[in-house]
This record gives structure tokens, sequence and C-alpha cells, in this order.
């Protein structure tokens, strides 16, 4: 039996920090683990059919350099602390090169949070900061019909770590869930995208430490802090996602 193999872009939209960067260096690091991870799970559901991945890691924060289409079968989205909908140089070549990709027909995207709310905007919808506020730690994500069949969940709880939205969905795209606070939890297109809203490769100590010092910056009070901090440690379903992220670059 012929093994896959599927060559990821990770695009880093941002880097961590303290802790968190000290373990894992940058985010390229954090969906690596994420995935290796989602290809052993994979391979205990899927007679043993384990994908060979072949990751690469992109600053195009600071460097203007891209992954050519035709070296790669996926590109990932990461997350980032900055806005998706400013127009900084480098947010507006992120939004032009996902515009291309979304032209083709061979090469698949992967969004999360600021990745996810990138490809919204490249698709032409709002993305803006939400009125209902922060949603951050572990919570319970609605799962739509194909939702639940994509992550193989009747819910999902995934780590949340936002302010800012994708306000309505593309008309092309099916929806994946929704919570109180948010309408547009993640989008899907056959062969062409996959996005979530929540953080698949976060955990509880990536999160414990972005809301103590998100805390100790005066960016979230006392009361959002300690809700934060009461669901940080919950059970999240951060590998079933990876396990749907890597089944939909395997579809055919």
């Amino acid at each position: 039996m012929k093994v896959p193999r599927l060559r990821i872009a990770i695009l880093e939209c941002d880097e961590p920090v303290g802790k968190t960067k000290e373990k894992y260096g940058t985010y390229g690091g954090l969906f690596t683990e994420l995935l290796n991870n989602g290809a052993k799970k994979l391979a205990e559901s899927d007679e043993g059919r384990k994908p060979e991945l072949e990751i690469s890691s992109w600053d195009i924060v600071n460097k203007d350099v891209y992954p050519k289409l035709e070296d790669v079968d996926g590109i990932l989205l990461t997350g980032s602390k900055y806005n998706s909908f400013d127009n900084d140089p480098w947010i507006l070549r992120l939004v032009e090169f996902t515009r291309e990709v979304l032209k083709q027909k061979r090469v698949r995207l992967i969004g999360v949070c600021f990745g996810h709310q990138i490809i919204g905007r490249a698709m032409d919808v709002k993305v803006d900061r939400s009125d209902k506020g922060w949603e951050v730690a572990v919570v319970k994500v609605q799962l739509t019909k194909k939702g639940k069949e994509l992550f193989g969940l009747e819910d999902l709880h995934i780590h949340q770590m936002h302010r800012d939205i994708v306000y309505a969905y593309p008309d092309s795209v099916e929806h994946l869930g929704h919570t109180d606070r948010c309408d547009v939890q993640g989008m899907y297109e056959k062969n062409r995208l996959i996005t979530v809203q929540g953080h698949p490769e976060f955990n509880g100590e990536v999160v414990s430490e972005l809301l103590q010092r998100r805390h100790d910056q005066g960016i979230f009070n006392d009361e959002m802090y300690n809700d934060g901090m009461s669901r940080v440690q919950k059970h999240h379903d951060g590998v079933a996602v990876a396990v749907g992220f890597l089944k939909f670059l395997l579809e055919t």
C-alpha cells in the first residue's frame, strides 16, 4: 500500500513569546507537532495509512518570501496578534497570495484564527472586531453536520484566543460550526479550503501564558482572566482537528 506524501507549507504570521518560544521556537514548530500527532492518530483509524509529512515554515512577517505552489500540496496560515483587517504591507501581500492560491485548483488552503480570517478577507467577506468581545481558552463549538463529519465529533472543544471575527460566510463554502460569540467558527470547500477560528495547536500551557501576559498588560481584566484560567486546562480536541486537516488534504 502506497504511503501518501503531503508537502505542507506553514506561513508563520507571528511568533510565540516566553516559554512557548523557548519550547517550540516558532509557530511552525507548534504546528509541526500538531500535524505529526494528527498523522499518528490518522494511522490508527485508517488501516495504518500514516501520511508522510514534509513540512516547511515561512516567516512572512519579516521576510517577503513565499513557497512556490508547484513545490507544495497544502498551505497553512497560522494565528497572529496582528489584525486581519489591517493594511500593513505584509498583510496585503498575504491576502494577495491567498487569492492566488484560491484561483488555482491543486494546492489547498488551511486557515487557523488569523489565517481563517485572512482567507475570509481574500474571499471578500467582512473581517473586523467582534462586538461581543474576546473569546478565550477552551470553548465548546456547536458543529454543523459537515463539521461533525470532518472532525468525527458531535461537539468540538477547542482553545480560542481572538476578538476579531469573520462576519459572514462566503457563498461557496460550507459552514462548520458556531458559538455564542462567533457565528463563523469554520469554513470548508471540498478540495479547496478548510478553516477554524480556534487554535488546535494550542494547549493549556500555551494559553495560560497568553492569559497571564495579557492580564499583566491590562488587555484582560480580572474577570476575563479568571474565567479563561478556569477553562484553560479542560480537554480540547486539537488532534481531532489536525486529523480533519490531513483528511482534507488527502481527499480526492
